[in-house]
């Protein structure tokens, strides 16, 4: 199983550039009810993945006295990530998604040229893994396509 099956694309996704302010960034995070969420730099690649701690402890440590309102002041290229997460190619395997959901919420896919294109969200490969036990179980009915999927998957 391919990445492009749980690909969630880029026009579906919440991101932000990394030129816009610590402000924009709270004040997008905040209306999604999000606690990360991808950096694209202005070329579309895949910047990093901005998370609510990030944006804490560049209140916190950098600036101390830092106010809500001077956060305009500040762009995201100047606030340190504390997680890196790595971004998948459109055809990584589905060893490697699962490998990187057990460490993030989402992972980020790039193409061959590096621009992001997509997320996979660790709830998607859940459910997906769930659903599978389930059919093996016998509680669920089985679609044909399914089956021929889930065969391509374990003979891979």
């Amino acid at each position: 199983m391919k990445v492009a099956f749980f690909l969630t694309v880029k026009e579906d996704v919440v991101y932000l550039q990394d030129d816009c302010t610590m402000r924009q960034a709270m004040e997008r995070m905040e209306y999604h009810r999000y606690t990360a969420v991808p950096v694209l730099d202005q070329a579309g690649r895949y910047a990093g993945t901005l998370t609510e701690g990030d944006l804490l402890w560049k209140m916190k440590h950098n600036v101390p006295s830092l106010t809500f309102a001077e956060t305009e002041n500040y762009r995201l290229t100047e606030v340190p990530r504390h997680v890196i997460n790595q971004p998948v190619h459109i055809d990584a395997e589905m060893e490697e998604l699962l490998t990187k959901a057990t460490e993030q919420n989402f992972i980020p896919v790039v193409d061959s040229r590096e621009v992001f294109i997509g997320i996979v969200r660790r709830r998607d490969l859940i459910q997906y893994c769930l659903r599978l036990v389930k059919q093996q179980q016998g509680l669920l009915a089985v679609p044909p396509a399914v089956v021929a999927a889930s065969v391509q998957v374990s003979g891979t």
